[in-house]
């Protein structure tokens, strides 16, 4: 006697039942496995991301706001810094080294970050083709955007004004790309990294202030450390390596206490970040489990209604040399592959989501995570639907274990 083939013959009769228990199931389960993939994926791309940075300092704000912006690049900057401040701050004996940042550009939504060849080592970088900077204007390619935009090394582009899309273009100016980086899997992927002064030399139409431009030189950049001017100019943020573990408790109340600009911790503000959204993931996870347990009572009820209808199916069943045992199993392996389709559809629906999500955000950190990675915790997705049916099926079962063939053929 088949009982596989009996199960499955039994669902199919009922396919509509069938399949709302099994996309009620899914439904919750996929919630389970979106939440496992971006919890497991951000969480260690942002660490990734910060790894090195243990300080930024910028205009006065939001130190969220702060972070998100200079070192994930997904929010608009609290605003510019004096590039005298930041010097000055370099110089303090409690900082290793710093990284400058300027920012205020884009191209197609990517991001034009002016800063130094100290950024490019921070993150490990390799060059796919070409080379790093080393006058106005030359630019490197994150190997995402080089993919997206079809760009390679020689092509020249017009910048735009702003950090998102859609704003005025720099006419004036076309960036010129020196180089293309491999791909790395963190920040960098998404950024056209450039050096300050080509930022500076973007926005020379638009400063009011005419003595400025004229102190920067047309020729030569910076590649390390804090780039010179004679004249007033600003940066937006600045990257900070403390020298020694004290300087975690006195820089940061230094910069907040005596200077125009704001200190902010990303380690702490990530921290507090993802606590604050521990509370929706609880509240998403809840929802999960409230539709895992409805699928649940479903499988119960449809299992035991299609008992009434099936005694005589189950005395004949008996008659014809079929044990209780075998009609528990019966009854156990309907419920274990309701669920077992139910949790295969679910994680796959939960990573199809997860990739309409990651297509329709061109340039966020979304893009960097993966979703056709499947975690070792999804097994325990799998595990947990199968307790379902199995418990599901518990009562069904042992009914369908106490059938009566006298008692059920007398009735026919």
């Amino acid at each position: 006697m088949n009982l596989f083939k009996l199960s499955w013959k039994y669902l199919t009769f009922r396919p509509f039942s069938t399949g709302l228990n099994v996309l009620l199931l899914a439904l919750g389960l996929a919630i389970i496995t979106v939440l496992l993939l971006m919890q497991d994926q951000l969480e260690k791309k942002m660490n990734e991301d910060a790894e090195g940075i243990d300080l930024v300092v910028g205009a006065k704000g939001s130190p969220l706001q702060l972070i998100l912006s200079s070192v994930y690049h997904i929010d608009f900057p609290t605003g510019n810094i004096s590039l005298e401040e930041a010097r000055n701050l370099s110089r303090n004996r409690l900082v290793k080294s710093t990284i400058p940042l300027a920012l205020g550009d884009n191209y197609q939504g990517f991001r034009i970050v002016g800063t130094n060849l100290d950024y490019l080592e921070l993150y490990k970088t390799e060059f796919e083709t070409g080379q790093a900077w080393s006058k106005p204007f030359e630019v490197v390619l994150g190997a995402e955007i080089a993919l997206k935009l079809d760009l390679k090394t020689g092509d020249q582009f017009i910048g735009s004004h702003g950090i998102s899309e859609g704003s005025h273009d720099h006419d004036a100016n076309h960036f010129l790309v020196k180089g293309v980086l491999k791909p790395k899997g963190n920040v960098v992927d998404r950024l056209i990294l450039t050096s300050i002064e080509s930022v500076w030399l973007t926005h020379k139409e638009e400063e009011e202030n005419e003595d400025s431009p004229k102190n920067v030189n047309l020729s030569e950049v910076t590649l390390h450390g804090l780039p010179l001017s004679d004249g007033p100019k600003e940066i937006t943020t600045l990257l900070i390596q403390y020298r020694n573990p004290m300087a975690a408790i006195q820089l940061p109340r230094l910069v907040n206490s005596r200077t125009n600009m704001q200190a902010a911790s990303p380690t702490f503000e990530m921290s507090r970040l993802f606590e604050l959204l521990g509370v929706g993931i609880s509240m998403l996870k809840g929802l999960a489990f409230v539709l895992i347990a409805i699928s649940g009572i479903g499988i119960f009820i449809a299992l035991y209604n299609s008992l009434k209808d099936r005694k005589y199916d189950l005395a004949i069943l008996r008659a014809i040399g079929a044990s209780r045992f075998q009609l528990l199993q019966m009854i156990f392996l309907e419920g274990i592959l309701l669920t077992f389709f139910g949790a295969i559809l679910g994680i796959l629906i939960g990573h199809g989501f997860l990739d309409l999500i990651v297509r329709q955000n061109q340039s966020g950190v979304m893009t960097s995570i993966q979703p056709w990675i499947f975690l070792k915790a999804e097994l325990w997705i799998l595990v947990y639907a199968l307790t379902v049916g199995v418990l599901a099926s518990l009562i069904p079962a042992f009914t369908a274990y106490q059938t009566s063939i006298a008692k059920q053929l007398t009735k026919a």
